[in-house]
């Protein structure tokens, strides 16, 4: 019977999402229980759930109790298996935390992960930006090519999406495109299928997207300039579950101001906040799209994805936002290029 003792993946409510997070990575069991001191069920907490609480305002020093499911779904000790393989599927759920009749926690009962298949959503690379910022490396090699630590960043990225069990893949190349086809070929070399799309002009980063065949599946856009180890199934999980046109992928940029702010109604002064720090959402270059969503645009010439969304927002079409928890780094300056040698050695050296 797959269970597990749920004390290896337990915390308490009043932990940071960021210690619940480690339990969630070193662990690998998508889920974290929420116990009191008495061992009692509270909650539970997921990658989704996580994601949610940042959309609504939380940091990862926020404690667990702003981000945890409180009515989570449980089994009872006394149930069959069969019971609870029944309200799991029901729920739709992997996990299942099991209790006694006093509601305190005895294991966590999990369906096992099958072996990883090739996953029907396509994978669209953007790459055929000129990279005018990373001059004079890009003269003579395009962006996507250079190379960090001892591989390309594309080559990387790649490597990291495969892992995942993607396996059709969409390369929109350009400027000095012939250099990312030689390398890669047909993509054998990684089991998988690379097609191209030349753009004979620069469409932008949606604009491509019209020289794309129809697919049947959602798939993801990812700029090519990107070192991350975003979690693309998660992606498309939280895309298909709040049934958005598009999703795209933000992370949080903070910006502190070095002065004391003074805020005013009217003319007098109602407080005065000293250096205070404020918390946007940025976009980074990933989105997950459903097929509808190309046929409600128009594409003609240059068409950025920020223009896509707006155009899906204006008319009314659901676009969702996706924080990423994941490492991200997008090389657009030199100093990004930099920082990027820096950490490959961590997040990328020991498993590619």
């Amino acid at each position: 019977m797959p269970t597990i003792d749920w004390k290896k993946i337990a915390v308490t409510s009043h932990v940071s999402i960021r210690e619940a997070m480690k339990v969630l990575d070193v662990t690998a069991m998508q889920i974290v229980v929420i116990s009191a001191e008495n061992d009692t069920l509270v909650g539970t907490l997921t990658d989704g759930d996580i994601r949610r609480a940042l959309l609504a305002g939380c940091t990862l020093e926020s404690a667990v109790e702003e981000a945890m499911n409180v009515q989570p779904a449980y089994g009872l000790n006394t149930e069959s298996e069969i019971r609870w393989r029944t309200k799991m599927q029901s729920k739709g759920l992997r996990h299942l935390p099991i209790v006694d009749v006093n509601k305190k926690l005895v294991s966590l009962f999990y369906l096992k992960r099958d072996v990883i298949q090739g996953h029907k959503n396509p994978v669209v690379m953007m790459l055929g930006g000129l990279g005018m910022r990373m001059r004079p490396l890009t003269e003579t090699v395009p962006k996507p090519m250079l190379k960090v630590g001892n591989k390309p960043i594309l080559e990387i990225i790649l490597e990291h999406i495969v892992e995942q069990g993607f396996v059709e893949f969409y390369f929109c190349i350009n400027y000095l495109g012939e250099q990312i086809r030689t390398h890669f070929g047909d993509g054998e070399r990684w089991g998988i299928k690379i097609h191209y799309v030349e753009e004979q002009n620069r469409l932008g980063t949606a604009g491509a997207l019209a020289l794309l065949p129809e697919f049947e599946h959602d798939f993801i856009v990812m700029n090519g300039d990107l070192l991350t180890k975003v979690d693309l199934v998660a992606l498309l999980n939280f895309h298909r579950e709040h049934a958005n046109s598009i999703t795209a992928c933000v992370r949080e940029y903070s910006q502190q101001v070095p002065y004391g702010v003074v805020e005013f109604s009217d003319t007098k002064v109602t407080q005065i906040v000293e250096k205070p720090v404020y918390r946007h959402f940025v976009s980074a270059g990933i989105y997950a799209l459903s097929p509808s969503a190309l046929g409600q645009v128009s594409f003609s010439g240059y068409y950025d994805m920020p223009s896509m969304m707006t155009d899906l927002l204006n008319q009314n079409y659901p676009v969702g936002g996706f924080p990423l928890t994941e490492y991200w780094m997008d090389i657009g300056q030199m100093p990004d290029f930099e920082q990027a040698q820096i950490d490959y050695s961590h997040h990328f050296a020991q498993t590619l």
